[in-house]
């Protein structure tokens, strides 16, 4: 600890560490495992002031390294705004399905990757990579730290969207520096995501890529070693 830290008026707030109970659990579990990534069940019903703020509120307890908070969240409702970002992802779109090998080109086009002009909101989610200053703590080795510590705040936003009944997708077939521009973000922040949020009719009941037969969820079994990279252990014999 610090010398500040160390002296007598320092006082440390510490709250109960037991688990939840079975009914708090399962909410967050149900969050989890129901959050969707919407591009097509969008209404038009405006977001309350006071729910856009929780989300938001939600996003910004996410966890940062060096407690450098380094996001912003700009939110955008300017039908203007919403159509020059879609007219930068149709480019982009276009441009990405010509990627694809050929035999998958045409399931690539029939999916629909955004909701940018059909949800009410949009928030392009951003880190401004000099906040914590030249040297930030935690970061020192793993310099991407702010990146991702953003991206723990985007994952709190699309938490806390679910818990209120609102989709959001994460649209990133776009070229940045456009959107940039369209938005008046400076540099050197870094645009980290552009999501798309509001109220649906329903929800997926599983991803929708999965539905349409574009991937498949991989087993976690598959997913985890212990001790040591491809050594399989007890966390992972009876997975799913």
């Amino acid at each position: 600890m610090s010398a500040a830290n160390d002296s007598p008026e320092f006082q440390p707030r510490l709250t109960a560490g037991g688990p939840f109970s079975e009914a708090e659990r399962e909410a967050v579990y149900r969050a989890i495992h129901s959050r969707r990534d919407v591009r097509s069940q969008f209404l038009p019903d405006p977001i309350a002031d006071e729910v856009m703020l929780r989300i938001l509120d939600a996003a910004h307890h996410a966890p940062s390294v060096g407690f450098m908070q380094p996001w912003n969240f700009l939110v955008v409702r300017d039908p203007d705004k919403k159509r020059r970002v879609a007219e930068i992802f149709g480019e982009a779109n276009n441009e990405a399905a010509a990627m694809f090998p050929k035999d998958r080109q045409d399931a690539y086009r029939a999916l629909k990757l955004e909701g940018i002009t059909s949800s009410p909101v949009n928030i392009c989610v951003t880190c401004d990579r000099t906040r914590g200053g030249p040297v930030v703590l935690g970061a020192t080795h793993m310099p991407d730290m702010d990146l991702f510590s953003t991206v723990c705040a985007v994952q709190n936003l699309w938490l806390a969207a679910r818990a209120e009944g609102l989709g959001v997708g994460w649209v990133s077939i776009l070229k940045d520096a456009e959107v940039k521009a369209v938005l008046g973000i400076p540099e050197p922040i870094r645009l980290v995501a552009y999501l798309c949020m509001g109220k649906v009719d329903s929800f997926y009941a599983t991803p929708e890529l999965e539905q349409k037969g574009w991937r498949k969820r991989v087993p976690l079994r598959d997913l985890v070693f212990e001790d040591s990279w491809g050594a399989k252990g007890p966390a992972n014999s009876e997975g799913p």
